[in-house]
């Protein structure tokens, strides 16, 4: 089975990698410590905590090794004016303050921190578009409008 395409920026890349070598390295050995110092009484709910939260961080070392074996990096700065995947604009919507936004892949979206996913209704809206332009974009709470200010 063939895995989907990560699209992330080299500081997403970055920031995964040290998650999982510290999940690798760190977290398992005190994991494991943990399940010794509770092993005995498999009803112990210390015991049980502790099998829960390496089931969690196994999960997670999984999702990331899948997560980071199909990786395409982002080089921001090639758009030509035209947004795509690794583009910073701006956008306003209906006369609110201009937003700053980086399209990125979704493993790396985070819109409090200016981060949009190229999958969301934003990020998929805006891709292809030129500075000047007006985007419909279709969300769950219903359609709006945003000018597109700047692209970078």
């Amino acid at each position: 089975m063939t895995s989907k395409v990560t699209y992330m920026t080299s500081q997403g890349l970055e920031r995964l990698e040290n998650e999982l070598h510290y999940l690798r390295t760190v977290k398992r050995a005190e994991l494991a410590e943990n399940l010794r110092d509770t092993i005995g009484d498999e009803e112990d709910n210390e015991y049980l905590l502790a099998l829960d939260e390496q089931a969690f961080v196994e999960g997670r070392i999984q999702d990331l090794e899948l997560l980071l074996s199909n990786v395409q990096l982002i080089e921001p700065g090639n758009s030509n004016g035209v947004v795509q995947m690794g583009s910073t604009v701006l956008i306003r919507e209906n006369g609110t303050p201009i937003e700053t936004f980086t399209i990125v892949g979704s493993a790396e979206a985070n819109p409090q921190a200016g981060f949009i996913s190229n999958e969301s209704p934003l990020g998929r809206a805006l891709i292809g578009h030129r500075a000047g332009e007006e985007i419909k974009v279709r969300t769950p709470g219903g359609e709006m409008q945003v000018h597109l200010v700047a692209v970078n």
